[in-house]
């Protein structure tokens, strides 16, 4: 009996004990001048007091113990604040400044942080000093349960020094712009995921009128459903038959036969060996002079596609299991010596063509000398992947219809905020036909929790190869998706068409991106006054040979970047075959010739996977949007 006593007694003081949701925290940044909502939970009926400020707001739990303070408005003042939040227990929340929050989401070119790009942005680091910027990194996780209630974890840090690399690159240049132009802290909310659709971000209620998204939706909320779909797609590991690791062909006591020469960099299928998914080892002997900095150094093998373990000396330095990040290795110190020393890559490749990217850096640094690892290595095949038998799809949790809404949106619904930035649509550019739509439906879902906030999506860049014909396009189309969304209003959009890397889907130039943002942001968030885009196609009107375009957002002209005729232009009858036309600036419009089809009825603009020469641009160096357009 006395057990079940003091069973309960501890139960009760867990009860009683004010628990408050992960992004109300210490060293938090609250919207300014917008009234705020602070919740949590403690015991049914529990009596709540919250103080800021010198003030004292009261409220009562329910009989489920949630709780809600509303908070009136207050202004930038640039002190910290402590909130007291007492109730049979009291919490203090510590550093904490009114200013503007930014909730970032999206992808992966969302989620890429400082520390994936600390070559290109190694003084940014360096030099930041900005306890005013903060970020708060929401856990990355789905639910298929329907919403939670709060966040898995995370914690607020301050934009100084090495805590930075952590921080979203997009955002945080963002922030910086914003902080710089007006004094204030701002606060960013990096919900971002990497590989993920919008629909995963889009409520339930937001998927409505998108059936096939609403009947997975039901399936999925099916346990016993999830669990047989997940066990028929399960697939046992492969048992490693790697003949390069039994035989440790890393080690520099291996003596190499029979290995055959290869190019670095360079996909293995454009080299002499036909469709093999398996284990490829890469082997070279380098020479360090006597003379040579060893310290700190740096090993630099660009994208491999998919996996790589590497090796110095016999020893492992580092890996990846996937074909996207670039390959930037510390060099343990003492490794390297004067003299010959061995570079081993192992390299699994599972689809596709495997090896090296083409056109990305390959060399050993060492301070100021580098060892240029292009051109001749050696190779042998350690293991060829039996072909398997197709098995049942299993369900990736975190692409499912609302599951990122559920874990990493919803738990903070009523935490007020500035603005949104959106970067997405990669994953999407499989089905581009309804992009549009889908955009149009997040906008509506958040703000029925963030009424008419600002809303700024980056448009993707280019990537992939050249084509140097006109061509189709799904990435194309997801552009002009995107375009076509921006009658919404307090909704813009930033080009990037000019910053993408054609063997890159993660481009290393973030810096433009988030500037570009901060643009928009300043016209539709601030209310500043000047050329925040760059053109945006409004009308295409024939007039005898010619159709004359018409745009917005142009400044006092359009120009191109590197001051030639416009590129890219292509115009098609109603048979939508599109040809080349010749295109010429004229002040703010530009000029097609269309002689040699005069039936001309559509136009294109930059329409490509990766567009070689879009070049179009406004006074402001803006780039134009690719676009699509009716002829009138």
């Amino acid at each position: 009996m006395k057990k079940f006593i003091f069973f309960f007694l501890i139960l009760g003081s867990l009860q009683a004990q004010i628990r408050l949701p992960k992004l109300i925290s210490d060293g938090m940044i609250l919207q300014r001048d917008a009234p705020l909502t602070l919740w949590g939970w403690a015991s049914p009926g529990e009596s709540i007091a919250l103080t800021l400020a010198g003030k004292t707001y009261k409220t009562k739990t329910s009989p489920q113990g949630d709780w809600k303070i509303q908070i009136p408005a207050h202004a930038a003042d640039g002190k910290a604040h402590e909130i007291s939040i007492k109730g049979k227990n009291q919490i203090l929340l510590k550093d904490v400044y009114f200013g503007d929050v930014w909730l970032c989401s999206g992808q992966s070119n969302m989620v890429h942080q400082l520390d994936i790009h600390d070559v290109t942005y190694a003084r940014d680091i360096e030099e930041a000093n900005f306890p005013l910027i903060r970020q708060f990194l929401v856990p990355t996780i789905g639910r298929l349960q329907g919403p939670a209630k709060d966040l898995s974890g995370g914690s607020w840090q301050k934009a100084i020094g090495e805590n930075v690399r952590p921080f979203s690159a997009v955002a945080y240049f963002f922030a910086r712009e914003i902080h710089l132009k007006y004094g204030i802290p701002v606060g960013i909310i990096n919900s971002s995921y990497g590989g993920t659709p919008i629909e995963a971000w889009t409520s339930e209620e937001g998927l409505k009128d998108f059936p096939d998204f609403t009947t997975t939706l039901n399936k999925n909320k099916d346990s016993i459903y999830v669990a047989e779909t997940q066990k028929a797609a399960f697939t046992p590991p492969r048992a490693s038959k790697d003949l390069g690791m039994a035989e440790k062909w890393f080690s520099t006591e291996y003596t190499p036969k029979a290995w055959r020469s290869i190019q670095v960099p360079g996909y293995w299928e454009d080299q002499g060996i036909r469709n093999l998914d398996g284990v490829v080892w890469y082997r070279k002997e380098i020479q360090i002079s006597a003379d040579a900095s060893l310290d700190a150094p740096k090993l630099w093998l660009g994208r491999i596609v998919d996996a790589d373990e590497v090796f110095i000396n016999g020893q492992k330095i580092g890996g990846f299991t996937y074909q996207y990040p670039q390959r930037r290795y510390k060099v343990p110190q003492n490794l390297l010596k004067p003299g010959k020393n061995l570079i081993v890559v192992k390299v699994s490749n599972f689809f596709g063509k495997g090896g090296f990217v083409p056109d990305k850096p390959h060399a050993l640094i060492l301070g100021k000398d580098t060892i240029d690892l292009r051109g001749e290595w050696k190779y042998k095949v350690g293991e060829v992947f039996e072909p398997q038998a197709p098995r049942p799809m299993g369900i990736s949790v975190q692409n499912q219809p609302s599951s990122l809404f559920n874990s990493m949106i919803h738990p903070f619904v009523n935490f007020s905020i500035k603005g949104v930035l959106w970067y997405q649509g990669e994953s999407n550019a499989g089905r581009p036909q309804i992009y549009e739509k889908q955009i149009r439906a997040l906008v509506t879902d958040w703000r029925r929790h963030w009424p008419e906030v600002p809303f700024i999506h980056a448009q993707l860049p280019g990537f992939m190869e050249y084509t140097y014909l006109p061509t189709e396009s799904n990435w194309a189309q997801l552009r002009e998706a995107s375009r076509r969304t921006l009658d919404i209003p307090r909704t813009a959009m930033t080009v990037n068409i000019d910053l993408g890397e054609w063997n890159d889907i993660h481009p290393d130039n973030k810096l433009d991106v988030g500037r570009r943002m901060a643009l928009a942001a300043r016209k539709i968030a601030y209310g500043d006054e000047l050329v925040y885009s760059g053109p945006i196609i409004q009308k295409a009107q024939k007039q005898g040979q010619k159709i004359i375009l018409s745009f917005e957002h142009i400044g006092s002209a359009l120009s191109t970047a590197d001051g030639e005729e416009p590129q890219e232009f292509a115009v098609a009858g109603s048979d939508k075959k599109f040809k080349w036309v010749k295109a010429t600036l004229q002040g703010k419009q530009i000029l097609l010739d269309i002689s040699e089809l005069p039936e001309a009825k559509y136009v294109r603009y930059a329409w490509a996977d990766n567009p070689v020469n879009p070049n179009v641009i406004n006074s402001e160096g803006l780039p134009a949007s690719p676009f699509e357009i009716e002829v009138n």
